[in-house]
């Protein structure tokens, strides 16, 4: 064990300069320009009580659930008892949390540090190693068992080293919680054997990925891949075995690899065998949301150049796509400018965090401002809320994310605007969700109806940012500025970077520039949070000042997000009305003259509407330039022919003018087009083969397609239902490799299956043409010129009689 390395936690330098200074910048900044706090002061005596209020919530939920529950993994507040797996009955996937290994309590281990109880901390340990085993045949979520379990057993091991030399206390204590936390990471690791490096979501603690529920597992999100390095790099540097930081180091460079390269954007959920990306959703929400936390806190914890590039790669990106002032709006990361939701969910609270600490404060503020009137507006945070703020999913599981952003702004600003907020979280968790038992999650903020569950983050992370916000750094035992806080709000402290070996600095590498590493100061024009949040401050009752009419607004700016825009165009004498299916999110524009709220505003909306049409215009001609068509011909003389809607690839050589590739339509065996070889190889050559999507990644099957000679290949969804009418058009990515030479397209599942029908009706084999979706439009519309043309010369004599 490397005691006296860890025990003095003394940071290392370049680490705490980089972090330190950037929270200085942030600060001096924001006060240079200021000299009194434009919110009203809370005084140290109200700040001391909030603070206890805080420790007397944890002593409530904590002894509720070590009176009621333990060794549960979860207190069930309204019954008052345990959650077992296996036991109490099951909630689906939601219960691959629990291990039956005292989650609640581990989880819980570090913040009793905080809150000063040695005694009981000490307790707990005791507890901890006596009680809790892994050995079970249990299926559980590597994340989940990463950021809860190891990483409260690594922090709990940690402090408790640190109170054996500075509170002269648990001299007994050798090491046992890092053993366990050891022995729980090599039940993890055999999720990391995949094709990809990318772990599997679940694993089974006794039998790894051997049980017989776990072979069809391919899906993860990116959010599970991808929190997994600070706890795995610890482990590995506080035991001096490798094989942990090596195999998260691995999964996070797998997955930078996966990216939409003209993007820089990542989807939610991929295959972990093949890195296919099954949703291609980007934001900063449920499925993605700890990744980018992690990125960031892996360069200020292990000082690796690569993850700060990365991050800022990424944040770029989201702030030039996602955002949408205040908000965050999911956007297709293959076609950034299309939104995929009309919601957002609760879990995207964390990142007005994450900009403070990486030093972008003014946005920070403007979403969390948003955020705060969500809830003013609905008690609680819904978990889901739409563009227009109603609620899209009603339930509140008592959800850190919004609090833990809370104490980051106050901790940057000093702003006692953030206690205010605080308090108001407090007072709502205690007027709503506190019950005889700990503390309920709400099933539905609408009617403020229980729910019988309290997640072990109310304790382990909701509870201790409250009590964190009020608390001055002179009350707590440690300093917290010398640790790195994980999404599970687990403390690992900064001299972690000192163990292990020498992190590799990616400024060698030519993947990134110098503008990756670029951080700028948070404002330019007298940046306050106050002066920040003003202009919001009615942004959701919709009362806040109207845009100036000096600027026109154009079309090609118009966000139907932005509230401004949306008073500006209705002030034109523009109306919207949604067309069809609201969830499609189709509108029809009207324009009156006597709508508009003056002439000159009416003219400006007239002028709206020409550049909306041509908008529109264009738009069409672009997306009809990329589609694709795999046309045949519906008669043995081949006159009339039909095209289907095909997707391109970024991978293979582009279709231009008239060109096309014509050749007999034949199914790949095996169908999926992942082997080495086909077992129909010799009947492929000069055909247009037909793969089915999915278990490989697309260029691999157009590799196979092109080595066994096929003229063309198409890729067939796996998704039923699918459809090119209803869906965004799919471009297949590939990685980054120009060596196939073969034409390659996409076909979503219904226009496959019209494809398919028509070739299970002829005996003999179906021919198709390969082509641009216009030209084809070209060529049939020059052979309707020609037919007409002889028509009217055969008609001709005729008249002359």
């Amino acid at each position: 064990m490397l005691t006296d390395s860890i025990s003095s936690f003394a940071p290392c330098q370049r680490l705490v300069l980089t972090f330190v200074l950037a929270m200085c910048i942030l600060v001096a900044c924001v006060l240079s320009t200021e000299t009194t706090m434009p919110t009203q002061n809370m005084s140290n005596k109200e700040r001391a009580e909030l603070r206890e209020e805080a420790r007397e919530m944890f002593y409530h939920a904590y002894h509720a659930y070590m009176e009621n529950a333990y060794p549960a993994d979860e207190l069930m507040p309204l019954s008052c008892k345990g959650r077992y797996r296996g036991v109490t009955p099951s909630r689906g996937d939601m219960d691959d949390i629990l291990g039956n290994f005292s989650m609640t309590l581990v989880d819980t281990l570090d913040t009793l540090v905080l809150l000063g109880d040695f005694t009981e901390f000490e307790h707990a340990v005791k507890l901890v190693i006596r009680d809790v085993q892994f050995d079970s045949d249990i299926i559980v979520s590597v994340f989940e068992t990463n950021i809860r379990m190891v990483g409260g057993l690594l922090s709990a091991h940690i402090l408790a080293e640190y109170l054996q030399k500075h509170a002269d206390t648990m001299h007994w204590y050798k090491g046992e919680l890092l053993e366990m936390s050891r022995e729980l990471g090599y039940r993890l690791l055999p999720a990391f054997n995949t094709s990809t490096g990318i772990p599997h979501a679940r694993v089974n603690l006794r039998l790894g990925m051997k049980d017989p529920q776990l072979k069809k597992s391919r899906e993860t999100c990116t959010a599970c891949a991808g929190t997994i390095l600070l706890e795995f790099a610890a482990l590995s540097r506080l035991t001096g075995d490798p094989i942990f930081e090596v195999r998260a180091h691995a999964a996070m460079d797998a997955l930078w690899k996966l990216r939409h390269r003209g993007s820089d954007l990542m989807g939610t959920v991929l295959n972990v065998h093949s890195g296919d990306w099954v949703r291609r959703d980007s934001g900063v929400g449920a499925g993605i949301d700890s990744y980018y936390e992690y990125l960031f806190k892996s360069y200020v914890l292990l000082g690796d150049d690569k993850y700060l590039a990365r991050f800022n790669r990424h944040y770029n990106a989201v702030m030039k796509y996602v955002s949408e002032g205040p908000m965050l709006l999911d956007v297709l990361m293959h076609r950034p400018h299309a939104k995929s939701k009309n919601f957002m969910d609760s879990l995207l609270a964390f990142w007005p965090g994450l900009q403070v600490l990486s030093g972008d404060l003014k946005p920070a503020v403007q979403t969390h401002e948003m955020l705060y009137q969500v809830m003013q507006m609905h008690t609680f945070i819904p978990e889901a809320f739409t563009v227009d703020f109603q609620i899209h999913w009603g339930q509140h599981p008592l959800r850190p994310e919004f609090i833990e952003s809370t104490y980051f702004l106050y901790r940057a600003t000093g702003d006692h605007h953030y206690l205010q907020v605080g308090k108001r979280a407090l007072k709502t968790l205690q007027q709503h969700a506190k019950v005889s038992c700990g503390y309920a999650a709400v099933n539905d903020v609408r009617t403020g109806k229980h729910e019988d569950r309290m997640d072990s983050f109310v304790l382990s992370e909701t509870i201790k940012y409250l009590f964190l916000l009020f608390s001055d750094p002179q009350d707590l035992i440690i300093n917290v500025d010398e640790f790195v806080f994980t999404t599970e709000a687990h403390l690992l402290p900064l001299s972690i970077a000192q163990l292990g070996n020498a992190t590799f600095s990616f400024r060698q590498s030519d993947e990134h520039n110098v503008l990756d590493f670029m951080r700028t100061c948070p404002s330019s024009n007298k940046l306050f949070p106050e002066k920040v949040r003003k202009p919001l401050r009615n942004f959701i009752t919709g009362s806040c000042p109207r845009a100036t009419a000096g600027k026109r607004l154009s079309a090609l700016d118009f966000q139907a997000s932005n509230a401004d825009h949306l008073r500006a165009v209705y002030d034109m004498g523009i109306t919207m009305v949604s067309v069809g299916d609201r969830s499609q999110g189709k509108v029809r524009l009207f324009h009156s003259f006597y709508n508009a709220k003056s002439h000159e505003e009416g003219e400006m909306g007239l002028q709206f509407m020409q550049e909306m049409l041509e908008l529109t215009k264009m738009q069409s001609i672009n997306q009809l330039a990329q589609l694709q068509a795999v046309a045949y011909a519906t008669d043995e003389k081949a006159q009339d022919w039909i095209a289907l809607m095909a997707g391109p690839s970024h991978f293979s050589p582009e279709l231009i003018g008239d060109q096309f590739v014509q050749g007999d339509v034949l199914l790949a065996n095996p169908l999926r087009a992942c082997d080495e070889s086909l077992e129909n190889a010799e009947e492929a050559r000069g055909k247009v083969l037909v793969a089915e999507r999915g278990d490989c990644t697309f260029v691999s099957k157009a590799r196979l397609a092109q080595k066994v000679g096929a003229a063309a290949l198409i890729v067939c969804d796996n998704v039923p239902g699918s459809s090119g009418e209803t869906q965004p058009m799919f471009a297949m990515s590939g990685d980054g490799k120009d060596d196939v030479l073969i034409p390659v397209v996409f076909m979503y599942s219904v226009e496959f299956g019209k494809l398919s029908a028509v070739m299970e009706r002829r005996k003999l084999p179906l021919r198709v043409r390969v082509m641009q979706m216009v030209e084809f439009k070209r060529w049939q519309l020059a052979k309707a010129q020609r037919q007409n043309q002889t028509a009217a010369v055969t008609q001709k004599p005729d008249k002359e009689l």
